[in-house]
């Protein structure tokens, strides 16, 4: 059983892998113009070793370098880091359907960088946005967590009741601050990053994300059992000698790390912490050391091809990712859903 539970695991794991590569090319390749895969593999090959004489125009080793890799590695970034806190996430609540944009945590980031736009702060640049956006998801992670404590614990119910409404009254501010907007450029600027987007990515932008996604899956990682234990439940985790409660607050310590720093940078995106966790437990299991290195394979991949989709579709216009992730991912999650209720009474 165990060397044919093996096998299913590194099919997934290979399968996942090569999706992402496969998606990667894509979107490296494809747009207004289209460089060919093997064009596409030798420029990178170049560009990383100096091996290899150009065949190829300068025009498409600006494209592939310059223009769409660091959007294609931002959509993957994202893409692995809203799933591994959508992991992290429905382990904190016990839910296997849990979002981490339920926990408020999106809604202040996007407070925090409309706000900076609408005001025109923009003392940075564009990296002042995104800042703005990860001040505003720190406060909004604070403020749930004041709330959420109650005799030094915890609860998970009331977290995830605390941090809906709370989500709520910051998606009113945030109406609020568009309708503000004495600018229909700033208007325009704003709704289109509250629909969520990864345009524009630069090699600057990159740095911020590996570093939030390399502490966040590390941290998960290393907690990989305690997660199992917490997903039984408290007695069987504290019988384990593993305290709950801590374990809760250094997870939405984590959650809101990722979170806050993937929603400053791409808008809000919705359901890729929701449809790619439960995917990867329905073919996985429920072995966090097995869903996490899964969860990061696939939301990447999946994030990737939605954003060659969203530029896609309407070319040479640009659909926002977050109309795509929910038209796609609602549909989705309920076949997954339907599924997990199928195998659940055995029919």
């Amino acid at each position: 059983m165990k060397a044919g539970h093996r096998v299913s695991t590194t099919v997934v794991f290979a399968g996942l892998a090569t999706a992402l590569v496969i998606a990667a090319t894509a979107a490296i390749g494809y747009g207004s113009v289209s460089v060919p895969p093997l064009t596409v593999w030798k420029i990178l090959w170049h560009r990383l070793t100096g091996l290899g004489e150009p065949s190829w125009t300068i025009s498409q080793d600006a494209i592939v370098w310059d223009l769409r890799l660091p959007r294609m590695l931002l959509a993957a970034l994202v893409g692995a880091g809203l799933s591994l806190v959508g992991v992290s996430t429905q382990a904190l609540v016990r839910n296997p359907v849990a979002d981490p944009y339920l926990l408020g945590i999106s809604s202040g980031a996007t407070v925090g960088a409309v706000g900076s736009l609408v005001l025109g702060i923009s003392f940075w640049g564009a990296t002042s946005h995104a800042l703005a956006g990860f001040l505003g998801a720190l406060a909004a992670f604070a403020l749930v967590y004041a709330l959420a404590v109650r005799g030094g614990a915890l609860a998970p119910s009331r977290l995830l009741l605390v941090g809906v409404v709370v989500g709520h009254a910051l998606l009113g501010v945030t109406n609020y601050l568009v309708l503000q907007a004495d600018d229909p450029g700033k208007t325009n600027s704003a709704l289109f990053w509250i629909l969520g987007s990864l345009a524009g990515a630069r090699w600057a932008d990159l740095g911020v994300p590996v570093v939030a996604l390399l502490i966040g899956f590390t941290a998960l990682l290393l907690r990989a059992r305690a997660l199992n234990a917490l997903l039984v439940g408290d007695e069987t985790a504290t019988s384990l000698g593993i305290p709950p409660t801590r374990l809760r607050r250094e997870l939405f310590a984590t959650t809101s790390l990722v979170t806050g720093v993937m929603v400053a940078l791409s808008g809000s995106i919705y359901f890729v912490g929701l449809v790619v966790p439960h995917a990867v437990r329905l073919a996985l299991g429920s072995d966090h050391r097995r869903i996490l290195p899964a969860a990061l394979l696939a939301g990447a991949a999946f994030l990737v091809l939605i954003d060659l989709l969203a530029r896609s579709l309407l070319s040479p216009q640009e659909l926002p990712v977050g109309i795509l992730t929910a038209v796609i991912g609602a549909p989705v999650f309920l076949v997954l859903l339907s599924r997990r209720r199928v195998s659940e009474t055995g029919l």
